[in-house]
């Protein structure tokens, strides 16, 4: 019987091309249909491996799920950043490569980003989610994510709806 070591850690330097191969995946699963491709396809090139070990070395708070050494997923997170709403904490991104979704991971990375903000004093955290992921307002809502604002961004000419999600303490 083998047993898989399912760690949840800070992302180090050496995680820049797996954190780039899940970010390009999870978008391309994500997004494709929703942000206009040429866009679509602008955005994950910028977030290459150059980006994420960049990233990690000016200190970014982020975590990696990793699984015998393979990083399935990451959550990135800080202080919230839109000061017109009252929420000390941020969820920046979570996001899972396709072949771990749906297992409880996200639920794991998404408390354990939240856990780390609780520990930093940043109890209240709130998070954006585009509409049109239905997977991830689902996603939230389980969470026991309460719709707090809706906004909009522009992608190549087309304004795509965004949700922001708040979170009360305690984290759990």
């Amino acid at each position: 019987m083998s047993q898989a070591l399912i760690t949840i850690r800070r992302a180090i330097p050496g995680d820049a091309d797996h954190i780039a191969a899940v970010h390009d995946a999870a978008w391309r699963e994500a997004y494709r249909g929703v942000i206009p491709g040429e866009e679509l396809e602008r955005l994950i090139a910028r977030r290459g491996p150059t980006w994420w070990r960049r990233a990690v070395l000016q200190g970014s708070r982020l975590l990696v799920l990793s699984m015998h050494g393979r990083v399935g997923g990451y959550v990135s997170y800080g202080r919230n950043r839109a000061p017109s709403l009252d929420y000390d904490g941020e969820i920046f991104e979570l996001y899972l490569a396709p072949e771990y979704q749906g297992l409880g991971f996200g639920r794991r990375l998404f408390l354990a980003g939240r856990q780390d903000l609780a520990v930093n004093g940043l109890d209240r955290t709130l998070v954006w989610s585009l509409a049109d992921n239905a997977r991830a307002l689902d996603f939230y809502r389980r969470l026991g994510g309460r719709e707090i604002r809706r906004a909009s961004e522009l992608f190549a000419g087309l304004r795509l709806g965004r949700v922001a999600f708040g979170f009360e303490s305690p984290c759990g």
